[in-house]
C-alpha cells in the first residue's frame, strides 16, 4: 500500500510539473497573463507531493519491505538503522528520487519566498524549473521506478554495498545532491532572465543565495567524499582524480566562478552575459557528472552501474537542457546589454581573471575525464591521472591564488597600485620567506609541493587583510565570509602541499611483537584477533603507536567481511596529532605466517579537510549576511509601500 501511494504521488507531482510548465509559458503572453496566479501554488504543491513520495520510500527501507524490488536489492533486515536509512539513496533509483525531491522542494521554496524579481521573470523561472523537473520525472517513472513490486516478496534482502556501509556515505550523497539542485535553480533563473530579457542586478541578487547555498553543499560534499575515500579505501590518498570525483569537482569550479560573477553583477551591474553563461555551464557540469555516474560507462567505487539504456536517457536530457539553453542564449545574447564598465586595475578585473582561471581548470578536468572514455570507445585504453591533472591544473591555479591574495583589497571600478603597496608587499614577503625556508631546510622537494608550502602562508596573511583597520563589530557578515573562505583555501593548500612533500610510507610483513619506525612513530603489532559487528565479521589488528618516545596509543585497523552482499572492506585506523596523522592498514596473512601491515605518516594532512570546512563556513557566513540584508531590504520596501497606500487613502 505504501509503495502504491508513493508511486501515485510521484505521478501526481509529474502532472503538476506539466501544469506548471504550460501555465507558466502561457502566462508570458498578454492574452493569458491571468494564468500567472496558477504557477506559484502549483509549484509549492508539487514539492509537497514529491516529498511525500520520497518519505514513502524511506519508510519502505526502514521497515525493510522486501516485497519492493529496490528494497530487496539494496537492504537487509540485519543492517543497522542508519544504513537502512542511507540505503534509500545508496542506489540508482532512490538517489534519483532524492534528486527530484530536492529539486521540487527548491522550486516550491522559490515560489513561496521570491519577491525580488519581476513577476514575469519569476514565472518564466518557475516554468524553466518545471521543464527541468519533467525530464527527471520521466526518467524515474519510465526507466527507474523506485516503487516496483516483486511478484513474490524476497525471503531476505541482498544488502547494501559494503563500501557504502559507512557513516560518511550516509551524509555525503545528500550534500552533493543539494548542491546539484541548487545549480538547477540557478540554471532556471538564467533561462527565465533570458526569456524576459531581465538580466540585471535584481536577477543576480535573486540567484546569488541559491548559487551560494549550492556551493556550500558542494564544498561539504566534496570534502566529506574526499575524507571517506581516504579512510575507507585503505590506499592512503585523499584525491585520485577518479572520474566520479571529477564529476563533483567540475560543478564546484563552475559554481565558484558563477558565485563571483553574481557578486559583481549584483554590486556593480557588470558581467551580465558572463553570469548568464556561467549559470548554464554550472548546471551543464552537474548533468555531465550525472551522466558519468549513472550511464554505466565508468567502473568506480563511487559510480552507480546501470544499463546503457538509462545512460542514453540521461544523455538525451543533457542534450535537451543544455542544447536548448545554449540556443536560447545565442538568440538572446545580443539583447543582454554589456553593463557597467570597469578599469583593468580593479576588483572586477581580479574576479574576471580568477573566473577565467577557474574555467581553465574546469576545461583541464573535463578533457582529462572524458578523453579516456573517448579513446576507449575507439578501442584504445588510456589512463589519465595525477601526472596530467596536477601540473596542468597548477598552471591555472597558482596565478589564480596570487590574484586572489590581491583582489579583495582592490576597489570597485578603478584603483591605483600605490594605494595597496604595503598590502601587496606583506603577503609577498611572507611567501618569499616561506619559499626560502622550504628550500633551505627541506630540500629536495618537488616543485608543486614547494610552491604550495610557500604560497599558503602568504595567502593566509592576505586573506585577513580586508579586516585590517575595520571596526570588527560593524564589519558585514559577507566580508567575514570572504575572509574565512579564503583562509580555508590557504589552510587546505598547506595540507595538500605538506602531504605531497613529507609523507612517508612503510610496508612491512610483521609477526605479533614486531616493531617498525614510521616517521616520528614507533609502531608495534601486538595481536590479530577475530571480531564481529552487527552485520560483518573482521580480523582486527591491535597496534601500539608511540610518538617520539611518549606513552603508546592503541590502534585497531580491521579487514571486514560482509555476507549480504558478499564483500570485503578495509577499515583503516587513524591517529591524529597536531602536526599530522598516522595511518594504519591491515593486509593479508602471508605464506610464512606474517601479516602485511601498511603505515603512513602524513604531516598536516588533516588541514586539507579543516580547510574545506572553513571554506564552507565562509560560504555560510556570507549566505546568512546576504539573506539578512535582503530581508531588511524587503521589510523596508513593504513599509514604504504600506505608507504610500495609507497616504493614498
Amino acid at each position: 500500500m505504501i509503495a502504491e501511494l508513493g508511486l501515485a504521488m510521484l505521478w501526481m507531482a509529474a502532472a503538476l510539473a506539466v501544469l506548471q510548465l504550460v501555465s507558466g509559458a502561457l502566462a508570458l503572453r498578454p492574452a493569458t497573463a491571468h494564468l500567472a496566479g496558477v504557477v506559484r501554488p502549483v509549484a509549492m504543491l508539487q514539492g509537497v507531493l514529491v516529498a511525500c513520495a520520497f518519505a514513502a520510500l524511506v519508510w519502505l527501507f526502514l521497515t525493510t519491505d522486501l516485497s519492493v524490488k529496490l528494497v530487496a536489492e539494496n537492504s537487509h533486515s540485519a543492517k543497522p538503522f542508519i544504513f537502512k536509512l542511507a540505503g534509500t539513496w545508496g542506489n540508482h533509483e532512490g538517489s534519483m528520487l532524492m534528486w527530484v525531491t530536492i529539486m521540487s522542494l527548491a522550486g516550491g521554496f522559490v515560489a513561496l519566498i521570491e519577491k525580488r524579481l519581476r513577476e514575469e521573470t519569476l514565472i518564466a523561472t518557475l516554468a524553466g524549473q518545471a521543464f527541468v523537473s519533467l525530464g527527471f520525472y520521466a526518467f524515474l517513472l519510465l526507466a527507474s521506478n523506485p516503487f516496483t513490486r516483486l511478484a513474490e516478496p524476497a525471503p531476505e534482502g541482498a544488502g547494501l554495498n559494503p563500501l557504502l556501509q559507512d557513516i560518511g556515505l550516509a551524509f555525503h550523497p545528500p550534500t552533493l545532491y543539494v548542491g546539484y539542485v541548487g545549480l538547477s535553480i540557478a540554471f532556471s533563473f538564467a533561462v527565465g532572465a533570458l526569456i524576459t530579457r531581465d538580466v540585471g542586478p535584481a536577477f543576480a541578487r535573486a540567484m546569488r543565495p541559491w548559487v551560494l547555498g549550492a556551493w556550500i553543499f558542494l564544498t561539504l560534499g566534496i570534502t566529506a567524499g574526499s575524507y571517506w575515500a581516504y579512510y575507507t579505501l585503505g590506499w592512503g590518498g585523499w584525491w585520485f582524480w577518479d572520474p566520479v570525483e571529477n564529476a563533483s569537482l567540475m560543478p564546484w569550479l563552475a559554481a565558484t566562478a558563477l558565485l563571483h560573477s553574481c557578486s559583481v553583477l549584483a554590486a556593480r551591474n557588470a558581467l551580465r552575459t558572463w553570469t548568464v553563461m556561467l549559470g548554464v555551464i554550472a548546471f551543464s557540469m552537474s548533468m555531465v557528472g550525472t551522466f558519468l555516474v549513472r550511464s554505466g560507462i565508468l567502473t568506480s567505487v563511487h559510480a552507480f552501474a546501470v544499463d546503457p539504456t538509462r545512460g542514453s536517457f540521461i544523455l538525451g536530457l543533457l542534450a535537451i537542457y543544455i542544447g536548448g539553453a545554449l540556443v536560447l542564449f545565442a538568440l538572446r545574447a545580443s539583447t543582454v546589454t554589456e553593463g557597467a564598465r570597469f578599469a583593468v586595475f580593479s576588483r572586477e578585473s581580479s574576479l574576471v581573471f580568477n573566473n577565467v582561471m577557474l574555467c581553465g581548470i574546469l576545461g583541464i578536468v573535463l578533457v582529462g575525464t572524458l578523453y579516456p572514455l573517448l579513446t576507449e570507445a575507439m578501442g584504445v585504453k588510456v589512463s589519465v591521472g595525477p601526472p596530467y591533472f596536477n601540473p596542468v591544473s597548477a598552471v591555472f591555479a597558482i596565478p589564480m591564488m596570487l590574484v586572489m591574495a590581491v583582489g579583495p583589497v582592490l576597489r570597485w571600478r578603478e584603483d591605483k597600485g600605490g594605494r595597496i603597496t604595503w598590502q601587496v608587499a606583506v603577503p609577498a614577503l611572507v611567501t618569499a620567506a616561506a619559499l626560502l625556508v622550504v628550500e633551505l631546510l627541506f630540500a629536495p622537494i618537488n616543485l608543486l609541493p614547494a610552491l604550495g608550502l610557500a604560497i599558503a602562508p602568504g595567502l593566509a596573511v592576505a586573506s585577513v587583510q580586508p579586516l585590517w583597520g575595520r571596526n570588527l563589530r560593524r564589519t558585514p557578515l559577507p566580508t567575514y565570509g570572504m575572509v574565512v573562505g579564503h583562509l580555508g583555501i590557504a589552510v587546505a593548500l598547506f595540507g595538500m602541499a605538506s602531504e605531497g612533500a613529507f609523507s612517508t610510507e612503510c610496508l612491512a610483513a610483521m609477526n605479533p611483537g614486531d616493531s617498525q619506525q614510521v616517521g616520528p612513530f614507533k609502531v608495534r603489532l601486538q595481536s590479530i584477533d577475530p571480531v564481529a559487528g552487527p552485520n560483518w565479521t573482521a580480523l582486527e589488528a591491535t597496534v601500539s603507536a608511540s610518538y617520539a618516545g611518549a606513552a603508546p596509543v592503541t590502534l585497531h585497523p580491521q579487514a571486514r567481511t560482509f555476507a549480504n552482499p558478499p564483500g570485503n572492506r578495509t577499515e583503516s585506523a587513524l591517529l591524529t596529532r597536531w602536526n599530522g596523522q598516522l595511518y594504519a592498514v591491515l593486509g593479508e596473512e602471508g605464506e610464512d605466517g606474517r601479516w602485511q601491515m601498511r603505515f603512513w605518516w602524513k604531516p598536516f594532512v588533516p588541514m586539507i579537510w579543516y580547510g574545506g570546512a572553513l571554506v564552507a563556513l565562509g560560504g555560510l557566513l556570507a549566505l546568512l549576511g546576504r539573506v539578512a540584508r535582503d530581508v531588511k531590504r524587503l521589510v523596508a520596501t513593504d513599509k514604504i509601500a504600506y505608507r504610500r497606500e495609507r497616504q493614498g487613502r
